[in-house]
């Protein structure tokens, strides 16, 4: 998403399903197994749609949504602790922090993909292996040091 909704301070939602059977891609609340947010604001706002028992790993970072640049809304406080005391896994970390470490803001989102991958049953040298076919030579060594934090992060 880069000419749309996210670009105006809107949200972006993407669903992804896997698996032998998958009629949808959309999902329904209280039916995923795993929500990963760039916002913990936006973590909070879809946490419906987590299952009981589910794992919520989000960025800890604070973006104000439009009405609270206006002034018309204020930021929600206490949200990590509102949402760790839900049924669910909460996995909250500052993943901008990681992302610095390992070179740049940019690299956010393999910070989150590190804290996801230990909910899977891939090895860490697949996901390292994909990263270096996925991401440009140049940015390689800093999307894995972002993936290994990231992972390193939540293990604790």
């Amino acid at each position: 998403e880069v000419h749309g909704m996210s670009q105006r301070g809107g949200s972006v939602v993407t669903y992804v399903r896997y698996g032998e059977k998958v009629y949808s891609p959309v999902i329904d609340k209280g039916q995923a197994d795993c929500i990963i947010s760039f916002e913990i604001l936006e973590a909070a706002r879809y946490v419906e749609f987590l299952k009981k028992g589910g794992t919520l790993i989000t960025n800890t970072q604070q973006i104000n949504p439009m009405p609270v640049i206006t002034g018309d809304a204020s930021y929600p406080e206490n949200l990590e602790e509102k949402l760790s005391k839900l049924d669910i896994k909460f996995e909250g970390f500052d993943a901008l922090s990681i992302a610095r470490q390992a070179g740049s803001t940019k690299a956010v989102n393999l910070a989150l993909l590190g804290a996801l991958s230990n909910h899977f049953d891939f090895t860490e040298q697949q996901w390292l292996d994909t990263i270096r076919t996925s991401v440009p030579e140049k940015f390689v060594d800093m999307n894995i040091k972002a993936f290994q934090l990231g992972r390193a992060e939540v293990a604790k």
